[in-house]
């Protein structure tokens, strides 16, 4: 048996559609377990760019079963835009290699409005969401009134469902937002063409399924969406994501037990990024800041926001990996580095002359810390052709060692470009 589960450990971000694709080769399946369109997991094989909102970055290895499990928040027209240009591409060519959970919470375009509406009224104290819906769609769940997949393909409990959701949204868009109510008969309307569309993959019980692959020691490989610190419980609240972004997650959203777990991959990058509002320590507000972000290519693919950028924070990391359990590192876009003469990073943090090394337990904390920063040297060397380990630079491979040694866990992936060619190996993870 080896299921495992690949997760963000900073703010999102980090690369892990990539890091997903790459183990895909070797996966039977890949599950997406929390979130929704508001990931944005870019994939680049060949040269070609594809962007992935929805479904899971395992869906360009025709053999590999992609699950969208009941954990998830559907925008169903953005989940029929992503399959028709999969399809256009030569992909997705069998409907069998994508199931979705027809437990899986749906996102209609009053959610998206609400969203939007709640963000501009907020002004000056925006959470910096992504305006997709998925918060209130999360609401609604926990409110015991979502509409779930099933609910698309049998009308009238449709229309019913939506009626009762409706009655206390008209009320906010009227009266608090000033924008005109919702009509069943338009929400109907809006949705009646991609229903057909969605038809061919819905799946009843994925839970039930991805248990079967894994007591027939099939590969399963679980993609988590966003990053640990914008978890809903454990990250920088307010300003974080709906759901829980954590390796935990990956059992309650999808219907498995927590003992099937045999690995947990954190994917960080070599430096800090984040998009939206909230605390952010070792922000770089400068010239070097500037130089990370257009180098790095730091602009959200589901946004286009440009990201904010920093040097890599180890305490933050190392709550991660407590909050995760994460067994193993991926350290992405070294390359962005090559051409710093001096290297920053973040080994702990001053709050009220106390030295702290531990991540602050409170947002009041977090707003207040100065970072401490220890520069390490820089290496100027292109490091995208590098197809060995052994050809790494030195100052480069005491970065990695730096980092792993306060870590105290071990670094097993480095990426150097964004190409699945461009992935260095210390250990395998996945083989078959």
């Amino acid at each position: 048996m080896s299921t495992m589960i690949v997760v963000g450990a900073q703010w999102g971000d980090e690369g892990k559609g990539k890091i997903i694709d790459v183990l895909s080769e070797n996966a039977d399946y890949v599950v997406r377990y929390q979130g929704g369109a508001n990931a944005g997991h870019t994939l680049v094989v060949k040269g070609e760019k594809t962007i992935l909102h929805l479904i899971p970055s395992g869906v360009l290895h025709p053999d590999t079963t992609c699950v969208i499990g009941s954990g998830c928040v559907l925008d169903i027209e953005t989940l029929v835009v992503e399959i028709k240009k999969l399809k256009a591409q030569g992909l997705l060519q069998n409907p069998k290699q994508l199931l979705i959970s027809d437990n899986a919470t749906v996102i209609l375009p009053f959610h998206k409005a609400l969203d939007s509406a709640r963000e501009m009224a907020l002004a000056k104290n925006k959470i910096g969401t992504t305006g997709k819906g998925i918060g209130p769609a999360y609401e609604d769940r926990a409110g015991r009134k979502a509409i779930l997949l099933g609910d698309l393909f049998d009308s009238d409990s449709l229309k019913i469902k939506l009626q009762h959701n409706l009655l206390e949204k008209n009320v906010l868009f009227e009266k608090l937002y000033n924008q005109p109510p919702v009509k069943i008969e338009t929400v109907l309307s809006q949705i009646q063409h991609v229903i057909e569309e969605i038809q061919p993959y819905r799946c009843k019980d994925t839970g039930q399924i991805i248990a079967r692959a894994i007591s027939a020691r099939k590969r399963v490989l679980f993609e988590g969406a966003q990053g640990t610190l914008l978890d809903v419980l454990h990250g920088t609240y307010p300003y974080v994501t709906s759901s829980s972004t954590l390796a935990g997650s990956a059992c309650s959203n999808t219907g498995i037990g927590p003992t099937t777990i045999t690995k947990v991959v954190g994917i960080i990058k070599a430096y800090t990024t984040r998009v939206g509002s909230g605390p952010f320590p070792t922000e770089l507000v400068s010239d070097v800041g500037e130089k990370l972000r257009q180098e790095g290519f730091e602009f959200g693919s589901t946004t286009g926001r440009p990201r904010r950028c920093g040097w890599i924070d180890l305490p933050a990391i190392k709550y991660a990996i407590r909050l995760n359990g994460i067994t193993s590192l991926a350290l992405m876009k070294l390359d962005v580095l090559s051409t710093h003469k001096e290297i920053g990073v973040c080994t702990g943090y001053k709050l009220n002359g106390e030295l702290l090394t531990d991540y602050p337990s409170t947002m009041v904390d977090l707003e207040k810390v100065e970072p401490v920063i220890e520069y390490l040297s820089g290496w100027n060397q292109d490091l995208t052709r590098i197809t060995s380990l052994k050809d790494i630079p030195r100052f480069a491979t005491q970065y990695i060692d730096f980092i792993g040694n306060h870590l105290g866990c071990p670094i097993d992936v480095i990426s150097v470009g964004p190409g699945r060619e461009q992935t260095l190996w210390v250990k395998p993870l996945f083989n078959k």
